[in-house]
C-alpha cells in the first residue's frame, strides 16, 4: 500500500516543493488545520509551513479559512490531480513554446559527426532523415531487425512525397516486407552479410542516405534472443561533412551498379 512518504514524493516529481508536497499530504490527512497542526503532521518546520501553505493556496491546492488561528483545507484528492496535470500539461505546452522559438545556428547538423547509443533513438533519426528527405533517399537494410513499424512507415511517406526510394536488403523475407509496405520502392535483393566469424559480436545493421546530403551508418550488438535490440549509430549532415562525402561516394556507386536500380528509373 502506498505510504504517505510516498505520496510526498510523487507529489515532488509532479513540481511540488517537498516542504509543499509535506503540507499538502498532512492536510489530505484532516480536514483542517492550523499551522501548528500542519507542523506537527508533516514534520515541516512551523516557520517553513506558513509560505508553503500560501504557494499552495496560490496553485488553488489549498483554501485558507480567515479566522484567528488561520485554518487550512486542502482541496480533493481527484481536484488536486486535475490541477495538477493542467498545471503539468500548461508548463510542458510552454516549455515546448520556448524551445521551439530557440534560435539556433544556421547549420546546426555540420558542425561534427554525431554518436547514438540507443536503438530507439538512433530509429527516430533514421525516420527523421525519412521525413526531411525532399529527392532520394538509400537504405541498405543488412539486418531486418531495424524494419519497425514506424520505419516503413515513413518509408512509405517519403515515397508518397515522390521522393524516389533506394533500398537494398539481404533476403527475399526482407524484399516482401518492404515491397508490401512501398510497392513504388527500388529493392535490390543483394548479399550484404560478411562474415560472421569476422563480426563475432557486431554486425552491420543498417546504411541511410537522404538527398545525399544526411549519412548515418549503424551496427548491431548480439544479444540473448529476449533481449532487445541494441543498436548504436553514428550520423552526419552536410553536403560537405567529411564521412557525408565519403558515404556518399561509395553509396552513390552502390546505386549506380545495381541493374535493378537502373531499371527503374
Amino acid at each position: 500500500m502506498p505510504t504517505a512518504e510516498q505520496a510526498v514524493q510523487l507529489l515532488i516529481e509532479l513540481g511540488l516543493t517537498e516542504y509543499e508536497a509535506r503540507c499538502f499530504v498532512a492536510l489530505s490527512r484532516v480536514s483542517t488545520a492550523t499551522a501548528s497542526e500542519v507542523a506537527t503532521l508533516s514534520e515541516v518546520p512551523r516557520s517553513r509551513v506558513y509560505d508553503a501553505v500560501e504557494r499552495l493556496h496560490r496553485r488553488g491546492l489549498v483554501d485558507i479559512q480567515q479566522s484567528d488561528p488561520r485554518e487550512y483545507r486542502a482541496i480533493s484528492t481527484d481536484a488536486a490531480l486535475e490541477s495538477l496535470r493542467n498545471q503539468y500539461t500548461d508548463t510542458l505546452e510552454a516549455t515546448d513554446e520556448a524551445l521551439s522559438n530557440l534560435q539556433q545556428s544556421s547549420h546546426p547538423d555540420e558542425q561534427g559527426a554525431w554518436a547514438i547509443a540507443d536503438h530507439d533513438h538512433v530509429s527516430d533519426r533514421v525516420e527523421s532523415f525519412l521525413k526531411e528527405a525532399t529527392e532520394e533517399v538509400y537504405v541498405l537494410a543488412a539486418d531486418e531487425s531495424t524494419f519497425g513499424r514506424s520505419f516503413l512507415d515513413a518509408l512509405e511517406s517519403a515515397s508518397d512525397r515522390d521522393v524516389t526510394v533506394y533500398i537494398e536488403v539481404s533476403s527475399a523475407t526482407a524484399e516482401e516486407t518492404i515491397r508490401d509496405a512501398v510497392p513504388t520502392a527500388h529493392i535490390a535483393n543483394t548479399d550484404l552479410a560478411a562474415d560472421p566469424a569476422s563480426l563475432a559480436e557486431k554486425r552491420l545493421g543498417r546504411i541511410v542516405m537522404a538527398d545525399r546530403q544526411s549519412v548515418l551508418v549503424s551496427g548491431i550488438t548480439e544479444r540473448d534472443q529476449t533481449a532487445s535490440l541494441e543498436e548504436t549509430a553514428l550520423w552526419a549532415s552536410g553536403p560537405d561533412h567529411g564521412l557525408v562525402v565519403g558515404l556518399r561516394h561509395i553509396l552513390v556507386s552502390r546505386i549506380d551498379s545495381q541493374p535493378v536500380f537502373s531499371e527503374s528509373d
